[in-house]
């Protein structure tokens, strides 16, 4: 009996399962299967909310029986901006642990041959030097503001070499830098930054009013776009067997600074009206590297989307679903 490249016999079914399906990372993973074609004897399975509650242990058992993975991808979590962070730090620690324990818990008990779940670079240490990499994730306290979420997500970590030295498990976890692209939420107040820059433009454009950017648009942010991550997402759950995190984004020296996003977001847009910054605003964190050794051991010559043609295939998509996308 011959191996495949994902650890399962050829003539066995493989069943991934996608947690957060219907999220920015969970819509680009189901384009990239629909686009380059799911290998063969491979079945996708993407949930969303609506096909149970993941904090309860019963729901999270019964999705396991009902659609018996082999792989899962782990994206589901309670998330939110810096003010739900701060105000719901029990919440937000205490629903992701829940979350968690109860998806490991049953890739355990279903025999699950890999878990690849989705760290983030928000959970590591506040006082760090840069660039930060995978080895410095516990090396301190995160940033008091989110500090209950953050905890939840490291516990991830220190979880998948616990179930790999006890039980063998190949659980593994993944670190991307800030991700954009289709299907994410572009709500001004609560978004990340390119969505938002994005449907600021947009009105600006529409209403024909100045395209105002918080802050002084110094700080430098590294992008990874949202199917670049899904076609590294699904290399990490074929070929990556560590229980050690590994970092998807971009070279350091891609990193760009928001100024630079923004009229970048004006290009793509077709945006001809006045730009202007609103220095009474924070600039947050001036800068967070993230080093990429790790990934570029592994996939030296991987080509990522350039920031330019990102946002421009960014914008295209909040155009055409301006009605019925996130906002």
């Amino acid at each position: 009996m011959t191996e495949g490249t994902n650890g399962t016999s050829n003539n066995e079914k493989t069943v991934v399962l996608v947690t957060g399906g219907s999220g920015l990372v969970g819509a680009a993973i189901k384009d990239y299967i629909e686009a380059t074609g799911a290998k063969d004897g491979e079945e996708w399975v993407f949930l969303n909310s609506k096909m149970g509650d993941l904090r309860k242990r019963e729901d999270t058992e019964k999705i396991f029986e009902e659609f018996k993975p082999t792989h899962v991808i782990h994206l589901a979590a309670k998330v939110g901006g810096l003010f739900a962070n701060m105000a719901q730090k029990v919440e937000f620690f205490r629903e992701n642990i829940l979350i968690n324990d109860n998806v490991m818990e049953c890739c355990r008990i279903y025999k699950v041959k890999k878990l690849v779940s989705f760290l983030s670079t928000c959970i590591f240490p506040d006082k760090t030097s840069y660039p930060i990499d995978e080895t410095m994730l516990h090396d301190g306290p995160p940033h008091p503001s989110n500090e209950g979420y953050a905890y939840a997500k490291r516990l991830i970590d220190t979880m998948n070499r616990a179930y790999a030295e006890e039980y063998g498990c190949n659980f593994t976890s993944i670190i991307p830098t800030n991700i954009y692209g289709p299907h994410d939420n572009f709500s001004i107040q609560n978004g990340h930054v390119i969505p938002g820059l994005i449907h600021k433009c947009y009105l600006a454009k529409k209403n024909d009013t100045p395209f105002t950017i918080w802050g002084s648009g110094t700080p430098l942010r590294q992008f990874v776009y949202s199917m670049d991550l899904a076609e590294l997402t699904v290399w990490v759950m074929r070929e990556y067997h560590d229980p050690t995190p590994i970092t998807l984004s971009v070279d350091e020296a891609e990193e760009v600074s928001i100024k630079d996003v923004a009229l970048s977001v004006a290009k793509a847009m077709k945006f001809e009206g006045k730009v202007e910054f609103d220095t009474s605003k924070a600039d947050g964190q001036f800068k967070k590297t993230a080093a990429n050794h790790k990934l570029r051991k592994y996939r030296p010559d991987y080509k990522f989307t350039t920031i330019d043609e990102g946002i421009q295939k960014a914008v295209d998509w909040f155009v055409e679903h301006y009605d019925t996308c996130r906002k």
